[in-house]
């Protein structure tokens, strides 16, 4: 099979691993925000298509037999352009994402469904864990009631202001280490978007040892796709699909 995987996890570069070992032909596609990605075995594409025109040209030019989307379940607008490339090129679509996490016990959750709603939840004067990424940071940056401490793989581009403290770091993270985290900022508040997966996940478990409260920001609903939670149910779909 001809595979374009859309990348950029770790369950992209384990599946493309394990199809070029099989002796597929996967193509990863990567999105170039992140410097010194970990590259996955097979070929690469590097940058944007062009929006849905020119991802579907890319189908139908490189005769991609099937399309996997296992990007990061909050990466928006190629996921949405995923489906309707698929639809206009007539290639089908597999999507891999990870299972979401489930609240743990006690009442320290808050769901919402943006930045903006997980900005607004915060009360004044909270010590912030902010793990959310880059998307969105500007309407936390607003509330300069709160102490945020920003937590990202690749500084910001512009400087942040004086209420707001950088941590660049890149996950697994372990429990021990985000308890000690928490107990060191004095973090009254974790912000987290849905993403699912065991490398990040410590910090729910941190969290709840510290009632530490939690906002949590809901996935978005993509279009129509044979979604799967797992490398080895992508492999089973894509095996299928192929029969």
């Amino acid at each position: 099979m001809k595979i374009l995987i859309l990348g950029g996890t770790a369950e992209a570069r384990e599946l493309a691993n394990r199809l070029v070992g099989a002796g597929h032909d996967a193509i990863t596609s990567l999105a170039g925000r992140t410097q010194d990605p970990i590259l996955p075995m097979g070929r690469l594409r590097m940058g944007p298509f062009g929006g849905i025109p020119g991802l579907s040209a890319y189908l139908r030019a490189a005769g991609i037999d099937h399309l996997v989307d296992a990007t990061h379940p909050y990466a928006g607008q190629i996921s949405i352009n995923a489906v309707a490339a698929a639809q206009a090129s007539g290639v089908k679509l597999v999507r891999l994402m990870r299972p979401a996490w489930t609240p743990l016990p006690g009442p320290h959750w808050t769901m919402v469904g943006s930045a903006r709603e997980a900005a607004d939840a915060l009360p004044a004067h909270a010590n912030v864990l902010l793990t959310t990424g880059h998307t969105g940071l500007d309407l936390f940056l607003e509330r300069r009631d709160c102490r945020l401490y920003v937590r990202v793989i690749e500084a910001p581009q512009t400087p942040l202001p004086v209420h707001a403290e950088l941590i660049v770091s890149r996950p697994p993270y372990r429990l021990d280490d985000e308890i000690a985290l928490m107990r060191r900022h004095g973090i009254t508040h974790l912000v987290s978007k849905n993403s699912g997966g065991g490398q990040t996940a410590a910090k729910l478990e941190a969290a709840q040892h510290l009632d530490v409260r939690v906002v949590m920001i809901e996935r978005p609903i993509y279009g129509p796709a044979l979604e799967v939670e797992s490398v080895d149910a992508a492999i089973d779909a894509l095996e299928w699909a192929s029969s």
